[in-house]
C-alpha cells in the first residue's frame, strides 16, 4: 500500500472517531500475550495521531490513549456503548 493512500484510510478513521466524541464508547484492547483489556469510558478527544479515552473506576479517572492504526490492524475495537455498532472501521 502507497503512503498517500495509508494517509487517506486514517484520515477517515480520524474523521470517523471525531463525530462519536463525548459519547460513552466500550473497548476492547489487545495487550499481547493473550492478554486482553475490556472497558467502558468516554471518547473524550481526539488528536492528529491518537485518540483518548476517560475511563472512570474505583473512583479515579484514567486515560487511555490509543492510535488510529491501532483500529486499522485490530489491535483495539471500539463500539459505542448502547449498541454494537463499532467505529473507526471502513
Amino acid at each position: 500500500m502507497n503512503r498517500n493512500k495509508s494517509e487517506n484510510v486514517l484520515t477517515e478513521i480520524r474523521a470517523n472517531i471525531n463525530s462519536f466524541v463525548g459519547r460513552e464508547v466500550m473497548i476492547k484492547a489487545n495487550r499481547g500475550r493473550r492478554k486482553c483489556l475490556e472497558k467502558e469510558g468516554v471518547l473524550e478527544k481526539t488528536h492528529q495521531n491518537i485518540f483518548v479515552i476517560k475511563i472512570s473506576e474505583n473512583q479515579q479517572i484514567r486515560r487511555l490513549s490509543y492510535s488510529y492504526a491501532d483500529l486499522l490492524t485490530d489491535s483495539v475495537e471500539l463500539k459505542l456503548k448502547n449498541g454494537e455498532q463499532k467505529i473507526g472501521i471502513i
